[in-house]
Parts: structure tokens; sequence; C-alpha cells
């Protein structure tokens, strides 16, 4: 029950898509040619749990959705990849759980965190450090490995030094034990372990992976074609893939992605057991979610970009646990910066929320509602591509000159089919939804809708 919760666990991990666990897509393959990703520990956590379906980052990526989270309030469109500000400007969940008697612990690989005056430690009575992800700078000495059996001929000399720098930081791996994911949770469950004597604890656990480099444990590595001959591509360039890649090379990439999603699910499972036999499962809220997706080519490109505003980037796994919570799955529409507002509500400090801009939806969680946001947007700062949707549609806004697009959800799901010249009225109806996030007046659907809105006429 609700009335049991003394501890605060959220689990972040980077670049999950929704569509790679078995519990959301039902054990089904995502892509051609690449069997179905198996995540057996997140699935049976979410079983235990309610599990969300539309839950959405706002700002993107890394560091704005993280902000997100810690802070309750709205990334997008004000605010750029930046520090975590002083106070007032920004109010974290540390510091508000520390002043309340929360132990607070921060555990993380996510190396952009950590970079100098990002102060995302900031009121965390302990934190650590694991290194060596990506381009983080840890090894300055050349990869022992040839490079060359991870690149194709289309790499040009600026992705190959970043490959190079990836191999660097991870020669010394010699069993699954030395991986990031499983060095995160092994040192979340020290802290946990250490620290279970406190009365009232707040664990921030940021995992990277499954984020690129894909290179997962041989013993994961079951999604790629075992006759496969070409270079291990462990680090897909932007851009279109057709442009430098072939198709089995995409195929390849994509079942990396699935080896260390599965990884992932592994040391998830090392956690979830340890935080059972550590006994929070009885007196614990705990929040698992991903910042965002990843493109796999769905649309054409890799990597996530401005104008990559689909459903392989914003589709998270989402899962609320606390004792003896009934297990259900809600489709309400939510965003980031309302799980701050929910945790402290849930807790008895609702009084910290005011100055937040996201709303608690702490009635989903005890009352069985199924609604919360009539819409969501979505985006980056730095673009000025933006989605808006509800349960049913999505609407996308391009810059001039480029269409707009508007995929029906429900029966599109892989948003293949652009609807926009069908449905103008429901992209209008959207944009007004939150007109003032795009910043420009949606001219090139206006002259199809006949004045059936007005933008004077609308309450924004």
């Amino acid at each position: 029950m609700i009335s049991k919760i003394k501890n605060v666990i959220i689990l972040v991990i980077d670049s999950l898509r929704q569509d790679h666990l078995s519990f959301y897509n039902g054990g089904k393959p995502v892509f051609e040619d690449v069997k179905a990703c198996e995540t057996p520990n997140l699935d049976r956590f979410a079983k235990k749990s309610i599990v969300f379906t539309n839950m959405h980052p706002s700002g993107l990526p890394t560091i704005p959705v993280r902000t997100e989270i810690l802070t309750g309030r709205f990334s997008l469109p004000h605010r750029p990849w930046k520090p975590l500000q002083p106070y007032p400007e920004d109010i974290s969940a540390s510091e508000i759980l520390g002043e309340h008697g929360f132990t607070c612990g921060l555990i993380s690989d996510t190396y952009h965190l950590f970079k100098p005056d990002m102060n995302f430690h900031r009121g965390f009575h302990e934190f650590r450090w694991i290194r060596g992800q990506e381009y983080d700078a840890y090894f300055s000495s050349p990869t022992k490995r040839d490079v060359s059996r991870y690149v194709n001929l289309n790499y040009n000399e600026q992705w190959r030094k970043l490959v190079a720098k990836c191999l660097a930081n991870t020669d010394y791996f010699k069993s699954e034990e030395d991986y990031f994911a499983m060095k995160v949770v092994r040192e979340t469950l020290d802290w946990l372990k250490r620290n279970r004597a406190h009365d009232r604890k707040f664990l921030w656990m940021d995992m990277f992976d499954p984020h690129e480099p894909w290179d997962p444990p041989p013993r994961f590595d079951e999604y790629t074609n075992p006759n496969y001959e070409g270079s291990r591509l462990i680090l897909p360039m932007g851009g279109y893939a057709e442009n430098w890649a072939t198709y089995e090379e995409i195929t390849y990439i994509r079942g990396l992605y699935a080896g260390e999603v599965s990884f992932v699910d592994y040391c998830l499972g090392i956690l979830f057991e340890g935080l059972d036999d550590l006994g929070y499962m009885s007196d614990s809220i705990i929040i698992l979610t991903a910042d965002h997706g990843h493109p796999l080519a769905d649309h054409g490109k890799f990597l996530k970009g401005t104008d990559r505003l689909y459903n392989e980037l914003l589709k998270v796994p989402f899962m609320i646990y606390y004792p003896d919570c009934k297990h259900r799955v809600m489709d309400a529409l939510a965003q980031f910066p309302d799980i701050l507002p929910t945790i402290l509500d849930v807790i008895g400090l609702e009084n910290e929320t005011k100055h937040m801009n996201g709303r608690s939806f702490r009635r989903i969680l005890v009352d069985e509602s199924n609604e919360h946001r009539d819409v969501i947007i979505a985006g980056y700062h730095e673009g000025e591509d933006r989605c808006v949707r509800d349960k049913t549609w999505s609407y996308i806004l391009r810059p001039e000159g480029l269409p707009d697009e508007l995929y029906n959800l429900i029966e599109d799901p892989k948003e293949l089919r652009n609807l926009i010249d069908e449905r103008k009225d429901m992209a209008m109806k959207l944009y007004m939804s939150f007109g003032r996030c795009f910043y420009r007046k949606p001219a090139k659907i206006i002259k199809g809708i006949q004045g059936q809105y007005e933008l004077e006429h609308v309450k924004i």
C-alpha cells in the first residue's frame, strides 16, 4: 500500500525503446529478419507494477529529459542542454527529499551527468560515477583492436575516430562483470545494502545502456545473423542509412541493439532480485523508465535527431511499483515533469510541488483513473520540429519548406501513412492545444481548413 512507502527509487535506462520489451509488444519481432528481443526480467517487474503505455519525454535528449525528471519542470521550449542551475531556478529531487530526512544516492555511468559543472550530483549524500561510456575521456591510449573491423568503407575519418574512442574505453573487458550495465547494478546494490539502516532513502540509478555503441557480451549477441561476414558496426552513423549501409548491415546493427537490450534486462534481473532480498520491495516506490527510445532506421535514419519525432524515439517503457500495488496497464497521457510531483504527492510532500510545471497523477495510482493530460508535446530546443499527440493522433510540425505529418497511432503505430492531407482538421486541433511551443503559425495547414479554426479565438 502507498502508506508503506519509506523509500523512493528511480531507475532510468537510456535509449530503451518501448517496443523492444516483450511485455509491451507481445513477444513479436519489431523488424523483419531480427527475432523478437527477449526481456523476461523487465516483463516480470511489469507484471507486478502499474504500466504506462503513453509516458513521453518533452524536451529532448539526455540532459533536458533528466532535468525534467529531477525538477518537475518542463525544459521545452525555453531550455537547451545545460547544467542544473543554482537555487531557486532549479530545485532538484535530491535537495527536496534531503531536506525531509532522506539519504540520497546517485549511481550512474551516464557520463554527461558528471562532466565539469553539470551539477546533477547536487544534493546527493553519495554519488558514484562509472567511467568509460561512449566518448568519455577515460582512456587516451590507442585501442588495441583493429578499427577497420568495426566500420565499413563509407565511414569517414571523424566517425572512425569516434569508433576508436569507444573501443579504447572497453579494451580491458574480459567478462560480463566488466560491462557497464553490470557495474552500475553492482554499485547500486552495494549502496542499497550499506544504506539499508537509514530510515528513508532516495536512490537515482542512471544506466547509459542500451545507448550506442552496441557491443553486447557474446552470450547476448544472439539477434544478429550468424552467417553475417561484414564488419561489427557497433556505432551507426547519422544520416540516411541507405547512403552508407547495406540492408544486411542495417539488419545486423538492429540485432546488436536487441542484444544490448537483452543484456540490460539480464543485469536488471540481478537488481530486482537484490531489491527483493534486501527488503526494498516491501517499503519502496520504484519507478523504471527510459529517457527516450532510439531510431533504428525505422524512418530511414539511425541515432537521435530533431527530425525523428516518431514512436521509436518518443515511446518509452514506464512502470511504477509500490507494495501491494494492483497490476494494470494504463494508456493515460503523461510526461516526465509529472513524475516528481507524483512522487512527492504519494509520500505526503505535495506542498513541495507548487513551483513545478508537472502535474501529479497520483489519482491514477490510487483511484485507477485512466486520464491525465489531453495532449503531450515533444521536441528539441535546438530544432524547429515539434510533435504534439493525444492517445490516437500524432502531428509533427516541420520547418518551412517541408511537409507536416499526421499519423493515426492506433491504426498505424509504425507511422508509415501520412494523413495530413485527409485530416487537416485534426492537425489543427492538435496544434491549438500547444500552439505557443511551436514558435510559428501553421500556415501550411490553415489554408485548407476554410476558417474552421481561428487563432484569435483559441485560448492557449
